[in-house]
C-alpha cells in the first residue's frame, strides 16, 4: 500500500488490489466508499481498462474473430482486467505515484496510472498502449463515492439499457433516478455536496456511468466509450505502438454557505 497525502487530502492506493485508490479523505470528509471485504466491484476507486461497462455475456468479435471473456458478473464480463491485477510501482512521492501492469487478455498490452495529489484535488492519467497485436480499447475510472447530500448530475442524453442491464446503440432524453445507466452531454459541471466540501469531478471522457441505485454510494464514471463500445460502437482501435489516454479530475472547495456561517 502506498499512501499519498497534500495539504489537508490523504489517500491510500493499492497496487496489488487493482492498483486502486481505497481510501481518500479531506480533512474529517472521507470521500469514498472503503469496503475490501465486499469484493473488487464496489470500493475505492479503480481504473477500468481495457473495457469498461458490460460486455454482453462476455463476447464480441474483432477482426472477424470472436472472443470470449470471463464472466466476472454473470451473465456479463465487466470493467476490464485492470481493476483485478496486481500492478507494478514504477514511482513514487509524497503527493504521486505512477503504476504499470500488463493486461490479462488475448490482445495483450499495457496499462500506466499517474496520480497526482494536490490540496485542491486529485488528477489521474490513465493510459492504455497495444504491443504485439492490434487491440479494441475503452478506458474509464469507477470512483465509489460516499453518498452525498446532494448531487448536481444533468445530462443531455443517455443510452437506452435493455432487459439484459446492458447498454443498446439507441439515446433519449434521460430519465428519472435511480441509475445505472450511461450518458452523453453533461449540462453543467458534475458536482457531489457533503456536509463541509463540494467535490467536482471532470474528465476529457465523453461518456459517463452514474451508478446511485445502491444506498450509501454514489459512482460517477468517465469512460472513453459505452458499456458494450467494443459490440455497439465507441472503442478505439489501437494497432501496435498505439496509445489511448484518458485523464480525470476530482477536485473539492469548501461549501461557501457553511464557511462563511450561513
Amino acid at each position: 500500500m502506498i499512501e499519498l497525502e497534500a495539504g489537508d487530502a490523504w489517500m491510500t492506493v493499492h497496487p496489488d488490489e487493482g492498483g486502486r485508490i481505497g481510501k481518500l479523505e479531506v480533512g474529517e470528509q472521507p470521500l469514498l466508499h472503503f469496503d475490501p471485504g465486499s469484493g473488487p466491484l464496489g470500493w475505492g476507486c479503480y481504473p477500468m481498462a481495457p473495457w469498461a461497462g458490460r460486455v454482453r455475456h462476455g463476447r464480441f468479435t474483432f477482426d472477424g474473430s470472436r472472443y470470449q471473456m470471463p464472466l466476472n458478473l454473470p451473465p456479463h464480463a465487466i470493467h476490464g482486467t485492470g481493476f483485478v491485477s496486481r500492478w507494478e510501482v514504477l514511482d513514487a512521492g509524497r503527493d504521486y505515484c505512477d503504476l504499470q501492469c500488463d493486461l490479462s487478455w488475448p490482445f495483450g498490452g499495457i496499462a500506466t496510472q499517474h496520480l497526482q495529489l494536490d490540496e485542491h484535488g486529485l488528477t489521474c492519467i490513465l493510459s492504455v498502449f497495444a504491443n504485439a497485436r492490434p487491440m479494441p480499447a475503452v478506458v474509464g475510472w469507477h470512483p465509489c463515492f460516499m453518498k452525498p447530500r446532494r448531487a448536481q448530475l444533468q445530462f443531455g442524453r443517455m443510452y437506452v439499457r435493455d432487459h439484459e442491464s446492458v447498454a443498446v446503440a439507441e439515446l433519449v432524453q434521460p430519465k428519472p433516478h435511480p441509475w445505472d445507466d450511461c450518458f452523453l452531454e453533461p449540462q453543467a459541471p458534475l458536482r457531489l455536496h457533503y456536509p463541509h466540501l463540494t467535490v467536482t469531478v471532470d474528465s476529457d471522457c465523453d461518456h459517463w456511468v452514474i451508478y446511485d441505485e445502491q444506498d450509501g454510494l454514489t459512482c460517477v464514471e468517465p469512460q472513453s466509450g459505452p458499456p458494450d463500445a467494443f459490440t455497439i460502437g465507441g472503442a478505439a482501435r489501437l494497432e501496435p505502438g498505439d496509445m489511448l489516454q484518458r485523464q480525470m479530475a476530482v477536485r473539492w472547495a469548501a461549501n461557501r454557505e457553511e464557511s462563511s456561517g450561513k
